[in-house]
């Protein structure tokens, strides 16, 4: 999701993209089948580390005793980039004198999801209030206190990237202002929303990987060799699993065996916020291991 973003990003000439963040739901969540977040943090490292140079794993959210609601999370991203940090540091040319300087710009932070999120931002109802629950916040954070001014706030701040997913066929008419759809919120912030066609067709998914693990079937190729179950020739020693221990992650950890998932304790989620080097336009939810 996060290339084809990118690529989409650059194509269209609209930003230059510095850096992406994976940011895995906190465990009060308690979604079905959700493994802890220590452990999830733990795979996002792995798959980032082997196999990206741009994308980071940031445990802020993870770390978190409640649920955060999505707006937020990208005010977390958007006070630590912009306001802690100063934003970003790009060289300018002068167009009189020639001359080169460096001037301090903002990021700007964007979500990043799969087709089936903006559908549901179209229909009436579907983010309830329930999504948004009442909690103690930072004051750093803006509090939203209801589901519609958090998408007003999430399309209207920061606005998103959309990867088109094979289960979830886009209807272009929600986007537009003739249609029976234009006085919806999708209608609304149309300009804040970047749409992306997948080019090659990939119905990967986390229930479909989750599924697989549970039957014993082989998840090689679908999500990053650092976190699959090799299966090997021969049982692997306990010496060998010491010696890559990086590998295996799921297997040695006894995670997706059965429907409601297994983990570890939140408590031993490491601190890996945005560091001083971290820059950020994209801040999405990692694929395939859930959120």
């Amino acid at each position: 999701m996060f290339e084809m973003a990118r690529d989409h990003a650059q194509f269209h000439g609209k930003y230059h993209v510095l850096g992406g963040y994976l940011s895995p739901v906190n465990d009060a969540y308690q979604k079905l089948g959700l493994a802890s977040a220590h452990h999830r943090v733990n795979m996002c490292e792995i798959a980032v580390r082997e196999t990206s140079d741009w994308l980071m794993v940031d445990s802020w959210e993870a770390r978190q005793p409640v649920y955060l609601p999505t707006a937020q999370v990208l005010d977390h991203f958007d006070h630590e980039l912009n306001t802690v940090r100063g934003g970003v540091d790009v060289e300018v040319v002068d167009r009189e004198t020639g001359e080169t300087r460096v001037e301090k710009r903002r990021i700007k932070i964007m979500l990043l999801a799969g087709s089936d999120l903006i559908l549901t931002m179209s229909e009436p109802g579907v983010w309830s209030e329930d999504d948004v629950r009442a909690f103690p916040i930072p004051p750093l954070l803006l509090a939203r206190t209801d589901s519609r001014s958090q998408l007003h706030h999430i399309l209207g701040k920061y606005g998103c990237y959309i990867i088109e997913r094979a289960e979830s066929e886009l209807d272009k008419a929600i986007f537009s202002s003739s249609s029976v759809h234009s006085r919806s919120i999708v209608a609304l912030y149309q300009q804040s929303i970047e749409l992306v066609d997948q080019l090659v067709r990939n119905d990967i998914s986390s229930t479909k990987v989750r599924m697989f693990i549970r039957k014993g079937m082989s998840v090689q190729y679908l999500i990053p060799s650092g976190v699959v179950k090799v299966r090997p020739s021969s049982p692997p020693s306990h010496s060998s699993l010491l010696t890559c221990p990086r590998s295996q992650y799921i297997a040695r950890n006894g995670l997706y065996r059965t429907a409601d998932g297994k983990g570890g304790r939140l408590r031993d989620v490491p601190e890996r916020e945005a560091g001083p080097h971290d820059h950020s336009t994209l801040r999405g939810e990692p694929a395939p291991l859930n959120r």
